[in-house]
């Protein structure tokens, strides 16, 4: 199981919201890529960035996007991106700035031709985010929802062509309350064997263990993105990567 420690973007600097709320914001560092450096040093595979700014204003902002070209090209790390990825022309965009893989949303929730073209196109470059307010599709940078139940929304996906999901239980993002199991069991089985990453809760070291154990009877939960419990020290990155493998 893959450990996929978060950077999130507001301004430039390395904060975590809760819930998504925008009026609930802690900064932990004016230097993101301070962060990403030490993620590299405690051994991880992979970095999840999102630029906050970009998933409410609509399109990746610049000052952001600076920080991620300075973590793409000196950290060294896959990174996947999310966070106002609407068009083609931006997951373009991103993938030239160096990013592994780049989520998209809200563009894919509102249209399913766009969807399809972009998993035909870009292929495992691609993962669709699931996010969910009450079991219904979170768009807008989690402002508003769709409507759709998660579950029908990824089996659409699938069905279009998408290649990986990850899922965000938006109440518990950010609040340190522990995994959504059932929630994430469900999306596990709608997206048949497509892989799944979990996101939003992981409260400390019990959570990647239970999710370890999920994972093992969920062949295609890839992996879980962990933030606020790595910042708020509930978890460090070493201890939740020796977890993730068994230790």
């Amino acid at each position: 199981m893959i450990i996929f420690p978060a950077i999130d973007l507001k301004d430039g600097k390395c904060v975590r919201l809760s819930q998504g709320k925008f009026d609930s914001v802690t900064t932990y560092s004016e230097d993101p890529l301070k962060i990403a450096r030490r993620f590299k040093e405690d051994g991880a595979q992979w970095l999840h960035v999102v630029d906050l700014d970009g998933a409410r204003m609509g399109s990746p902002q610049a000052v952001n996007l600076q920080v991620v070209r300075h973590i793409v090209r000196q950290v060294g790390l896959p990174v996947q991106f999310g966070g106002g990825v609407r068009s083609g022309e931006v997951v373009e965009r991103m993938l030239n700035v160096g990013v592994s893989r780049v989520v998209v949303g809200t563009a894919v929730a509102q249209n399913d031709q766009l969807a399809q073209g972009l998993f035909t196109l870009y292929g495992d470059k691609v993962a669709v985010g699931v996010d969910a307010k009450e079991g219904l599709v979170a768009i807008h940078g989690w402002q508003q929802t769709t409507g759709e139940p998660a579950g029908a929304f990824v089996t659409k996906m699938a069905a279009l062509g998408a290649r990986r999901f990850i899922f965000t239980d938006v109440a518990r993002d950010g609040m340190l309350q522990g995994v959504n199991q059932v929630a994430l069991a469900d999306i596990a089985r709608c997206a048949g064997n497509l892989p799944v990453i979990a996101s939003g809760g992981v409260a400390g070291p019990d959570d990647i263990t239970t999710l370890k154990a999920l994972a093992d009877k969920s062949a295609n939960i890839e992996g879980v993105i962990v933030g606020k419990a790595l910042y708020a020290g509930a978890l460090t990155l070493r201890n939740a990567l020796d977890l993730a493998q068994g230790g």
